[in-house]
This record gives C-alpha cells, structure tokens and sequence, in this order.
C-alpha cells in the first residue's frame, strides 16, 4: 500500500472521519450537456461540498445505467465528448482542491490503452478508477498499470456477491470499495435498498478499506441515512437531474443539501 498523501482517497476518507462523517461523493459524466458545462457543474459540486467526484467517462453502450444518466451521456457524446474531456473535467475538480476519480466502463479504457489512460489520468490529478464492468480476474493488467502511476483501481460488490467474492474483490480494490445496494441499474429513488446496511456489514468483515455506498440516493435524508453506516454516500443520478432541472444552481443547492446530510448520522 502506498503511503497516504495529500488528495488522497485514503486522505479524504480520513478527514470525513476525522470530522465524525461520511465522505460525499458525485457523480457526473465528462460532457454533460457540453464540456464547458460540465466544468461549471462538478465546480459548483464541489463548491457545495462534495468531497470526491466520480467523472463519467461517456459510453455508447451503458448497461448498468438507468434513463437518467444514458439520456445524459447520450448529451455528451452527441456534443462531442472523448476520453479527452474526461481528463479535462478531472483536472478542473483537481484544481478545486477537490479528489477527482474516473467512473467507467472497461472498452472505453482498453481501446485508449491501459497504460497510457492510467499514465494520462495520474498526469491530471486523478487518483483513482472506478470499474463497474470489470472482473478482478480480467481486471489484473489494469491494476498493475494503476499501481504503476499510483491510481487506484475500485471494483463493486453487491448484495449477490458472496462472502468468497468479495474477500477476493476487496484484496485487489485500492482507496474504497464501491457498495452498490440495489440489483439492477443506477437511478435516484424513493427508497434506498435495505440490503445495504447488511451488504456494508459484510464487507467490514472482510477489509479495513472505506466503504461507499451507492445507486438510489436523491436527499439529504437518504444521505443521512446511509452514513449511518458506510463511510461514504455516493450520488449519481439525483445530481444528473438537478442538472437539467436547474443547472449550475440547483446542483450546488443539492450538493449543500447532501453535504449537511452526511454530516447527521442520527
């Protein structure tokens, strides 16, 4: 394991506790609905609190996502959004002060090249990728090329993941493991999935890393909620709509709603 350092994953994950907290984390795809746009929106995320974005790298082909965020990466690619933007957006939240991590699928990633995405992406400031498509067992030339140039390389566990599973997913994950809650496809809902809580428990018994929970949080009381046991809260789709329904102000009034949120662990 690396040594902790300033920008961190590790970092902000340690300052969340420090402060008797969840860590915030976003989601928004590179793109969205223009690069310039984008920009302004992750900015206003971070002006509002969020402590670590997840840039979407956009994807013709996203099977996990839910309406919302195809409709949104759909935006991005129409308006001309590459690997490139992605890298672009992730130095912008590097310069907020902010940690910038990647959300993608695999091909996107294979076909820029592993090493050179993972070169590129530590060049930018960015720290780390998440992974959703990607197995451990395929996953193993890309986390030698992230330990290469100190990114670190996330992978999922759900609540079908065995206990077996996600021993060996939690081995190979660096600076938190992504807890999705729900079976099936991203989207804010009503209700955030009961398996969570149990779903978190299980991985606890199975690594010391940080554990975030994502797919379903739309407020500050589902955050709130959530951070009652995880060590981060992640949003993704609630973001994507305040985009659209408001632009730059609705997203930075969401981020402060979510950001007061995980800071009321009950």
């Amino acid at each position: 394991m690396n040594p902790m350092k300033t920008g961190s994953i590790s970092a902000a994950f340690a300052q969340a506790k420090s402060e008797g907290r969840a860590l915030l984390i976003g989601y928004l795809p590179a793109g969205f609905p223009t690069l310039d746009e984008s920009i302004e929106l992750v900015q206003a995320m971070c002006d509002g609190g969020v402590d670590l974005i997840e840039v979407g790298l956009p994807y013709s082909d996203p099977l996990m996502d839910g309406p919302v965020i195809q409709q949104a990466v759909d935006q991005a690619l129409t308006n001309g959004a590459t690997p490139k933007s992605v890298l672009t957006v992730i130095k912008a939240v590097a310069d907020r002060g902010v940690v910038p991590v990647v959300m993608s699928y695999w091909n996107p990633i294979e076909q820029f090249g592993v090493e050179n995405f993972a070169r590129e992406l530590q060049e930018a400031g960015g720290v780390g990728v998440i992974t959703p498509d990607l197995t451990i067992e395929e996953g193993q030339p890309w986390i030698a090329a992230a330990a290469l140039h100190d990114v670190d390389p996330i992978f999922l566990v759900a609540p079908s993941s065995t206990n077996e599973r996600i021993t060996k997913i939690c081995h190979d994950t660096r600076g938190f493991v992504y807890a999705a809650s729900t079976m099936g496809v991203t989207g804010a809902r009503d209700q955030v999935s009961n398996m969570a809580p149990e779903l978190v428990a299980r991985v606890r018994q199975c690594t010391d890393l940080p554990i975030a929970v994502g797919l379903g949080v739309s407020n500050g009381v589902q955050a709130s909620e959530i951070a009652k046991y995880a060590d981060g809260v992640i949003v993704g789709s609630a973001f994507v709509k305040a985009a659209n329904a408001g632009g730059v102000k609705a997203v930075r009034e969401l981020a402060q709603e979510l950001a007061q949120g995980v800071r009321h662990r009950g």
